[in-house]
């Protein structure tokens, strides 16, 4: 399989249609196994992804040492790292408080760890995972625009951020893309953040495109949930709002089955065909997952699909909010 490749937006690097979120082989889903992690990176890039998602907080660092595990035996040049920074962490791994720290200072004290534990001399794309109110973005952007002059970074990125501070941000140095969740129970970007990014050529990453898990076809409103796992905090997968969902997964099936494809694989090919300056992460964390989310590359979604894909899961209709209440209030996206 050969995937095809994008660009993110007028300013940044060329990149496998489909990247690859490492975050659940060390973090937040529960359990996960290091060698099939490995062995799941290793297949992504053999089958031609080369863009791979973490941020310095996965694991305390530790998915930033399992990506440079697999990163070895490959050409660094044939592999574009998407960092995220700023969340903070105890050692009992439980997360700090808001604010996030994305102080000039800490954008370079963090930069400074990160190409460590990755053992390179630099980061493709590197972004703060969430704003701090009580710090201009101008201040986070103008040290990670240092840093690019540096050679530390190759283009810098955002994550979670409205139209106004995107704006803000490209105002003082070129932005490759901005991260933030889209699906199809996840539509908010596309009223004013989307066309901001169009209308200065930044290209978009979009994670949770199967809304962690639930539109993967592969959820039951029975499976239980480790405590490690931060889905069982989420309300989407809570009660009445599980059921629900549920109910429009099946909905998307339907349409699944008619087109001979999967679920999960009609999800990502409908995040891929909202624009060329959309690239998809999936978060596969074993190889089988993986093969079936890159098969979506091969689907087409002609005019009928498209209307089909929306008549069995209209705007507005994921019930429940994508994070509790208290993560939502940190969200610059949803201001």
């Amino acid at each position: 399989m050969t995937i095809p490749t994008r660009t993110l937006g007028s300013h940044g690097p060329r990149v496998s249609a489909i990247g690859l979120g490492a975050m659940g082989m060390s973090d937040l889903y529960g359990p996960a196994d290091r060698t099939e992690s490995i062995a799941t990176l290793h297949a992504a890039l053999d089958a031609g992804v080369n863009l791979i998602d973490t941020a310095d907080f996965y694991g305390s660092g530790d998915n930033e040492m399992l990506i440079a595990e697999a990163m070895r035996s490959r050409p660094r040049d044939s592999i574009v790292l998407s960092v995220k920074f700023g969340s903070r962490r105890t050692p009992d791994g439980a997360f700090q408080p808001v604010p996030y720290d994305v102080s000039p200072e800490a954008v370079k004290d963090r930069l400074a760890y990160s190409l460590r534990r990755l053992g390179t001399d630099y980061i493709d794309i590197y972004r703060p995972a969430r704003l701090n109110p009580g710090i201009p973005v101008e201040e986070t952007v103008g040290a990670l625009a240092e840093m690019r002059q540096a050679g530390y970074i190759r283009h810098i990125g955002l994550s979670e951020v409205g139209a106004g501070t995107i704006r803000r941000a490209a105002a003082v140095a070129p932005i490759s893309d901005v991260q933030i969740e889209y699906s199809l129970l996840s539509r908010g970007p596309e009223k004013a953040i989307i066309p901001a990014l169009r209308e200065l050529g930044i290209g978009l990453t979009a994670y949770g495109v199967l809304s962690r898990g639930l539109l993967s076809g592969h959820w039951s409103a029975s499976r239980e949930l480790s405590g490690g796992d931060f889905r069982a905090h989420s309300p989407r997968f809570q009660g009445e709002n599980l059921q629900a969902n549920l109910r429009l997964v099946e909905a998307l099936g339907r349409v699944a089955e008619r087109l001979g494809a999967t679920t999960a694989q009609v999800g990502i090919a409908w995040v891929t065909a909202r624009g060329d300056d959309i690239v998809p992460l999936v978060g596969a964390r074993r190889r089988e997952r993986l093969a079936e989310s890159l098969g979506a590359a091969d689907l087409v979604l002609d005019a009928r699909t498209l209307a089909e894909i929306e008549a069995a899961i209209p705007v507005g209709a994921a019930a429940g909010d994508r994070y509790a209440a208290p993560l939502m209030a940190t969200l610059d996206s949803e201001r």
